[in-house]
């Protein structure tokens, strides 16, 4: 019996801009092969009136729009009466930060509900009543959710069984046992002044795997530290 693809739904206000840069290379692949499926839902399809309406003032004053409770739930249980096994995220500014472990969690699922907001956010309630997860691609504020979905199925899309021609150049990656990925090189073998480490020439294994490890250790340190007590932790 063949597996079920990969499945997401993306509730947005522009469906025009999907599938978009997903369509191209590696996930693009996968989505023509069938690996994953896409189903972008217009919101404006549940709004409220003659004009559809999707948002109102915010409650107790203050610039901009909110994105209204009814409609979004409307837009989330129509969703889930199509596929209700799916984890339901909203891309906020203000969610847990996005990591390399959740998305290999989220990938090894069935797929993806995935809320983009827009105004100046969704009103709390139904992210309370419709259980959905808060998270972040990052500390900066985008003008919609709509960017920030693309990059978490991205992410999870190039995790799936079949996506990567080279599967095994998946464990050497930035976060993989909490490090990031050592530099890289090829020819030519000078360029402007700049050789090649001759490490990376001499054709011994031990040697290379020693010295990118020791690159990796090194650019953690000085980049990313904070990475290193969950390495240790999960030793």
């Amino acid at each position: 019996m063949a597996q079920a693809p990969w499945r997401v739904q993306i509730l947005t206000l522009f469906p025009e801009m999907f599938p978009g840069p997903l369509a191209t290379s590696i996930v693009g692949t996968a989505l023509e092969r069938g690996l994953w499926s896409l189903d972008a839902i217009d919101m404006r399809e549940f709004g409220i009136g003659r004009h559809r309406s999707v948002d109102d003032t915010p409650a107790g004053g203050g610039a901009g729009m909110v994105m209204r409770a009814d409609v979004v739930a409307a837009a989330i249980d129509a969703a889930r009466a199509v596929a209700p096994d799916l984890p339901a995220v909203y891309l906020s500014p203000r969610g847990r930060p996005l990591s390399q472990r959740q998305v290999k969690a989220w990938s090894a699922g069935p797929g993806l509900l995935l809320l983009a907001g827009r105004f100046e956010g969704v009103d709390e309630r139904v992210i309370a009543a419709r259980g959905l997860e808060e998270v972040s691609i990052g500390d900066y504020v985008l003008s919609g959710g709509e960017l920030a979905a693309m990059v978490t199925i991205d992410a999870c899309v190039r995790l799936l069984d079949g996506a990567l021609g080279q599967p095994e150049s998946l464990l050497e990656e930035s976060f993989e046992n909490g490090l990031l990925e050592y530099p890289q090189y090829t020819r030519p073998r000078q360029w402007e002044g700049r050789e090649i480490p001759d490490v990376l020439l001499s054709g011994d294994h031990a040697r290379i795997a020693a010295w990118r490890r020791a690159q990796a250790e090194a650019l953690t340190r000085e980049r990313r530290p904070d990475l290193r007590p969950a390495r240790k932790s999960s030793s």
